[in-house]
């Protein structure tokens, strides 16, 4: 079970107990989940008011007591409050992750499952390292495909760009093989998704060194790059694999 989600079940429940009854709540155990919580980037956004707030049982006290006379209303609002919060721990992964990790897995590659596994759990603590590991797993994906392909090879100082470009022609995906308009556009959308994963990790990536004032990537921003990096990388796999098996 999620730890954050088990910190802020208990949480929820010690405010419950302190706005319902007299019994005495721990003030370590309080503080204890309170803290855990707080110092998550991953739920940025989502703690209630009240946490923030009050930083032991007896502030929530007179916050709670202040505000609402019956214990019904005392539970129904802690109830709302944390409805967000406990929703997201819940929900965990989105789909597209459980997609993506099927993918990879039946793709035998250590250094994708790697890139993507660290791009994925990095994306609230460390945006930064996710954006860039999110370009690292596009890399390698693209680099298989390559050693996978006759007749085309790739060097030491090749970059996102030009190692898409490679893969996507050994695939038969570059927009210019195609007489189609729609598949057209649409493959010029993935040229230009990897052209901007690649950009957006030398901008706010931790690669390189920033300015004097540096671009910090959010959780969210982190969280686009990895997902699309993940499907563009499960669509070049899933093309690998289908040309394999016309063979």
């Amino acid at each position: 079970m999620d730890e954050l989600l088990i910190h802020a079940e208990s949480l929820q429940n010690m405010m419950i107990a302190r706005a319902t009854t007299p019994a005495p709540v721990s003030e370590l155990d309080f503080a204890k989940a309170r803290t855990a919580l707080m110092q998550s980037s991953r739920i940025e956004g989502l703690l209630p008011k009240m946490v923030l707030t009050c930083r032991d049982p007896a502030q929530f006290w007179s916050y709670i007591k202040s505000r609402f006379g019956t214990y019904e209303e005392r539970r129904q609002h802690i109830w709302s409050e944390f409805r967000p919060l406990l929703d997201r721990l819940e929900a965990g992964g989105s789909p597209s992750d459980d997609a993506v990790t099927e993918s990879l897995e039946r793709f035998d590659s250590q250094h994708v499952h790697a890139a993507w596994s660290k791009a994925v759990d990095r994306r609230y603590s460390d945006p930064e390292g996710a954006i860039t590991m999110a370009r690292t797993l596009l890399e390698s994906v693209c680099k298989h495909v390559i050693e996978q392909s006759e007749g085309i090879e790739y060097g030491k100082a090749d970059d996102l760009p030009v190692l898409y470009r490679k893969a996507s022609r050994a695939l038969n995906l570059a927009p210019d093989q195609h007489v189609e308009e729609v598949f057209r556009k649409i493959l010029g959308g993935c040229t230009s998704v990897v052209l901007g994963l690649g950009e957006l990790r030398n901008r706010v990536g931790d690669a390189h060194g920033q300015g004097p004032r540096p671009v910090k990537p959010l959780p969210r921003h982190a969280e686009l790059a990895v997902n699309l990096s993940g499907t563009m990388s499960a669509f070049l796999i899933a093309t690998l694999e289908a040309r394999k098996e016309k063979r």
